[in-house]
């Protein structure tokens, strides 16, 4: 059993499971259609208490003002904008960067377990998690490293699929039944609140071309690697949709706007950042391009879309 994982799964639990393998598969870049509102949610209104949980893209490292060292935390990340344009009181960003879903539950360093943040009166949550599950740091410096064997190539797409199976591809689908687990317990501790899953951005060109050297991959690996976002994507947007909760799309309105483009407009960091930003992470105008997102989906449940 996976780690943060809390119990059995139950029969009805392992055949989604199965079918989520088989979606991530075979059609896992298929869009799959609007996430309605969950139907407990609190719908319309602005929310009273909303609790952020999430990864160092939710957190904003090196993005002014940092307000948290150790989860390097910015005021200006997504969760502190749509907090300031719902009136959300109180607010609880309890979001570190490193974090996986085991965070969830447990503390890491001076920052609690973030669950410990979601109460029973607590009305909006967000939750954006799941890429250090799969590796995302490691999985960039690998690819880097290797492109040099065959800069016109695809050796990182090979490196992981050397099983035969690609290994990336794989280790999503195993991260599925740990947010599936998040949700669970954010679900039980706040019964009554409105769950959104915040997908992640566009960090490459959606096209699939690339930008070496100022982006270090070989030139087959950028499409692969755009393709393992949107499976990440695909999956959170399944999980979310089966554990009662929406689903806020970062991706399609950050295309144009990932790590190979001009200064002026990158909202993702390349590995050698030019704005105050964490590497291959937003920057400032990322988290206000997320903030939007998110406000869109509240809004969209707001007028039953």
């Amino acid at each position: 059993m996976e780690r943060g994982i809390r119990g059995g799964a139950s029969a009805g639990r392992r055949r989604r499971g199965a079918a989520l393998v088989a979606a991530l598969g075979g059609c896992a870049l298929v869009a799959a259609a609007p996430v309605p509102a969950a139907e407990h949610g609190q719908g319309g209104g602005k929310a009273k208490e909303y609790v952020a949980l999430g990864d160092s893209y939710t957190s904003g490292p090196l993005i002014p003002r940092q307000v948290d060292a150790h989860c390097a935390r910015s005021d200006h990340n997504y969760p502190s904008i749509v907090a300031a344009r719902l009136g959300a009181t109180p607010f609880k960003d309890v979001s570190c960067s490193g974090a996986t879903t085991e965070n969830m539950w447990k503390a890491q360093g001076t920052n609690g377990p973030q669950l410990d943040a979601v109460r029973r009166n607590t009305d909006l949550v967000t939750v954006q998690i799941g890429g250090n599950d799969i590796g995302f740091g490691s999985i960039i410096a690998t690819c880097a490293q290797l492109s040099a064997q065959d800069p016109a190539g695809n050796p990182c797409q090979r490196y992981y699929g050397s099983s035969g199976v690609d290994g990336l591809s794989v280790a999503i689908a195993r991260t599925a039944p740990k947010v599936a687990q998040v949700l669970r317990d954010v679900h039980r501790r706040a019964p009554h609140a409105r769950v959104l899953v915040v997908g992640y951005p566009d960090l490459l060109p959606d096209d699939g071309s690339g930008c070496a050297p100022s982006v270090p991959f070989a030139a087959g690996d950028f499409p692969y690697l755009r393709d393992t976002g949107k499976r990440l994507n695909h999956m959170l947007r399944l999980v979310a949709r089966w554990n009662r909760a929406e689903y806020a799309d970062t991706y399609g309105p950050t295309i144009g706007h990932d790590m190979c483009k001009p200064e002026a407009d990158r909202w993702i960091e390349p590995l050698r950042p030019t704005s105050p930003a964490a590497p291959a992470h937003p920057n400032a105008q990322g988290e206000a391009a997320m903030a939007e997102a998110v406000l869109d989906r509240l809004d969209q449940g707001r007028h039953g879309h």
